[in-house]
């Protein structure tokens, strides 16, 4: 577990590790973050997601305290802190403490803090056999609101998402954008597999380009396989023979269920098993080491 937690670039014990009430990320979500894995003392993807993660401040206008090759380093310093070889990294910039009002300009110093802790979003079992998800009401952030790919601080949609698939008997839920194409889950990239090649919605639709979903099509095309970024209903989705979610924290997990229906056979297909398979295979020897 991680007990220390870097803010500002000093270390805390959890248990003491405060930010302001006035801090604006916490006042109106005024912020951004990412989330990264570790294995095996090496950092996954670290280049991807600190691009991502700047590239999501300066759309909010916000001017991180440290540069990104710094903040690379700050990470690798906590992992090795709370001696963790394995883990889910999280790095949250705010646009810092100001006044009780919205004006960004008010607040003179961002906060950035890093929290690095184990992780598991689905019990081992769901991978094994598979998850059952829902079609929510709840619609995406249209673009034209606020780009998918910036990872904000402020998650009430994927929220609200959450909370209506949850109270339909489900873990995760699949959101739909205005025009009602299949977008992502709450947290997770969609696939489906349709006569063996892979289809998962265009990020030109609302959908945030993970980083996880971009390394599964790559490995997918290594492998010979033919990977297709196309909008699709929730007909195609229903009939497809093979459905999986992708993202950091849950890496790649089957669907077998949707909105009761099930998905080719009702268990994982061949195509996500070796996915599944390949994927495990390459986080453990590719990544940035720790030391």
């Amino acid at each position: 577990m991680g007990e220390w937690i870097n803010i500002n670039g000093e270390f805390v014990r959890k248990e003491e590790a405060k930010i302001s009430v006035f801090d604006h990320g916490l006042l109106y979500g005024d912020g951004v973050f990412e989330g990264l894995r570790s294995y095996k003392g090496r950092i996954f993807k670290l280049e991807e997601h600190l691009k991502r993660l700047y590239r999501s401040a300066h759309f909010i206008l916000l001017t991180p305290p440290i540069t990104r090759r710094e903040m690379g380093e700050e990470i690798k310093r906590t992992l090795v802190k709370n001696q963790l070889h394995d883990a889910y990294i999280r790095v949250v910039i705010t646009r810092g403490e100001g006044d009780l009002g919205l004006d960004p300009w008010k607040c003179p110093r961002p906060t950035y803090f890093i929290i690095t802790d184990r992780i598991q979003l689905y019990p081992e079992t769901l991978y094994e056999k598979g998850l059952e998800v829902v079609t929510v009401s709840i619609r995406r952030n249209p673009l034209y609101s606020l780009d998918p790919q910036v990872k904000s601080l402020n998650y009430l949609n994927n929220i609200l998402a959450k909370i209506e698939g949850r109270n339909a008997g489900c873990m995760e839920a699949i959101m739909l954008n205005q025009e009602g194409w299949v977008l992502e889950c709450t947290g997770d990239n969609i696939f489906i597999v349709e006569e063996g090649v892979l289809v998962t919605p265009p990020t030109y639709i609302g959908v945030l380009e993970g980083i996880t979903r971009n390394t599964v099509m790559e490995l997918a095309r290594a492998k010979g396989m033919e990977v297709k970024e196309e909008i699709f209903s929730r007909y195609r989705l229903y009939n497809a023979q093979e459905c999986f979610l992708t993202g950091t924290a849950a890496e790649i997990v089957p669907v077998v269920k949707v909105d009761g229906r099930p998905i080719g056979e009702g268990v994982p297909g061949p195509v996500t098993c070796e996915m599944r398979k390949i994927f495990r295979e390459y986080v453990e020897r590719e990544g940035t080491p720790i030391y």
